[in-house]
């Protein structure tokens, strides 16, 4: 088998450059590591160029019939291809799915304004797909959603939901033309459980610290919000996303 041990090899430099926004754009590639990414996105319609298996790493039966080359690393190399405190011994190169146009005229969707936290992303796109969301519309200002951490975070949701970037003004306009009622979530709205769950809705979610652009929250057919019972100053983005998400799909 071949085996590279330099860190300073032409495929590993050009493997860590995926671990940049810049490098994923240029090359249409991303980098996802650990077993159970790898297995989520063999069973997706995900495109592997390549494995990446640490040397000594036994080889679960199951990528052995993939056609995906195997590339054999060190140990050492491993680790300084990983994004990961704790690498697992394997990785893969993927190839960014073609970009679809998502029928926001009939289904459920979710709308992100401006999220920059990946964590919160990965998060809202794996509750998205747990809610039987029918698609993920990212916008301007958003978190790369090839980004390491958001990968990982959606815990392989990212290749079960589609997912694409827009510009949210066109998508409210697509919603608003075909009758497709669209949520945003402010505190000058009214409470989010006084609505009724819908059939078809485009719910929008927004920035960390500034909320949604004002901008699109005067486009929307209703603002919604969660009361604060407690002393917390506000809810997290994502736990804020699950809970109206589940209200509005009726769950």
């Amino acid at each position: 088998m071949d085996l590279i041990a330099s860190v300073q090899n032409p495929r590993i430099k050009a493997w860590k450059k995926l671990h940049t926004k810049k490098g994923r754009d240029k090359s249409g590639l991303f980098f996802i590591e650990g077993e159970h990414l790898i297995e989520e996105a063999v069973r997706s319609d995900i495109v592997l160029k390549e494995l990446i298996i640490k040397e000594g790493k036994e080889v679960p039966k199951e990528w052995q019939v993939l056609t995906t080359p195997q590339v054999f690393v060190t140990e050492a190399v491993m680790n300084d291809l990983s994004d990961t405190e704790t690498p697992q011994g394997c990785a893969a190169i993927c190839e960014m799915p073609p970009l679809k146009n998502l029928p926001l005229d009939d289904g459920r969707f979710l709308f992100v304004d401006g999220v920059q936290d990946p964590g919160n992303l990965g998060a809202m796109i794996r509750t998205a797909d747990a809610a039987g969301i029918s698609g993920v519309i990212i916008g301007e200002g958003t978190v790369d959603m090839y980004n390491g951490k958001v990968i990982r975070s959606t815990q392989g949701s990212l290749f079960h939901i589609p997912v694409q970037k827009m510009k949210l003004e066109d998508a409210v306009e697509i919603c608003k033309e075909a009758g497709v009622p669209v949520f945003g979530t402010s505190l000058k709205g009214s409470t989010f459980n006084a609505l009724a769950p819908q059939d078809k809705f485009a719910l929008i979610m927004g920035n960390e610290g500034d909320g949604i652009r004002e901008e699109l929250l005067e486009m929307t057919d209703q603002n919604l919000y969660i009361p604060i019972y407690g002393e917390a100053e506000s809810l997290n983005v994502a736990v804020a996303c699950g809970i109206v998400l589940y209200h509005l799909r009726g769950l």
